[in-house]
């Protein structure tokens, strides 16, 4: 059957320099099976299927897959669901508002006048200290000493990330991590403070997120925005950022992300750039 498919750059200025994303419209009545097949084929580190919500309060919902693990909720698959969306036609209930369904419940979406979309952070799942034994794993990984670390935090929502901080951002771009000593599956976010300032509207924080499924091999994602959801909860919850504020990530990678931070109506949101650079339709 022909289902409607975009796929979309997130989280960047500039098409082709963020994080892309898949996405299946009207994808009721496939297959959990062929559902992880397509996102596995895709080999983007997310892929998402749009279908009817099971409430009246939300837009639509939405299946999130990590190639072929399926997540409670990710960010940048959130925007790129959304920018999809509204792509392909879809009329949110209210102009300036779309609420998605996923599995982590419901996520509202802000519509900015200049086209900025930016969902709501759920809250974490697991948050609080890390385990010394577990942490000393994960320095282990990234390749750095524990004492480099300095703080570290469960930044789980949805995701299972634990939040690595480190002194600047010259110690995140420096990272070489390798899991081939420590198999098993990881989802590691690394934050680290921009020293060098590049103007009032530059980035403050740079991250890099690194993850595998189970393999010795560490994937690393372009732009992630659950981890940046979470870590701006962290950084604002002890002191170290102010919103609003922009995260850097991507790159090393020649990716150029950004996130935009800001908090309103008690919440924080999480925003991006969003462009459709693929539009058309797949066989499913």
């Amino acid at each position: 059957m022909r289902r409607p498919f975009r796929q979309v750059d997130v989280f960047s200025e500039t098409a082709y320099r963020g994080n892309p994303v898949a996405v299946v419209l009207d994808a009721e009545g496939i297959e959990d099976e062929d559902l992880r097949r397509f996102s596995v084929w895709t080999n983007l580190s997310e892929c998402t299927f749009v279908l009817p919500p099971t409430t009246p309060d939300a837009d639509y919902r939405v299946r999130i897959f990590s190639l072929e693990a399926e997540l409670a909720f990710a960010g940048h698959p959130t925007l790129g669901t959304a920018r999809a969306w509204l792509d392909a036609g879809g009329t949110p209930t209210k102009p300036d508002r779309i609420v998605q369904e996923c599995r982590a419940g419901l996520v509202p979406i802000r519509i900015a006048s200049d086209g900025l979309l930016s969902f709501s952070a759920p809250a974490r799942t697991r948050a609080g200290a890390v385990d010394p034994d577990y942490l000393a794993e994960v320095a282990a990984v990234l390749g750095v000493d524990r004492n480099d670390v300095v703080d570290a935090e469960w930044l789980d929502n949805g995701a299972g990330w634990v939040g690595i901080l480190l002194g600047d951002d010259e110690a995140v771009l420096n990272l070489a991590p390798s899991a081939a000593s420590y198999p098993g599956q990881w989802d590691i976010g690394v934050i680290g403070p921009v020293r060098r300032a590049t103007g009032p509207d530059g980035p403050v924080f740079e991250l890099r997120a690194f993850f595998s499924d189970g393999e010795r091999t560490l994937r690393e994602d372009p732009v992630t925005g659950s981890l940046n959801a979470a870590a701006a909860e962290w950084m604002l919850a002890t002191g170290r950022a102010a919103t609003p504020y922009i995260a850097r990530q991507g790159t090393t990678m020649g990716r150029e992300g950004r996130v935009y931070i800001s908090e309103d109506d008690g919440r924080i949101w999480v925003g991006g750039r969003t462009s459709v650079v693929i539009s058309g339709d797949v066989d499913l």
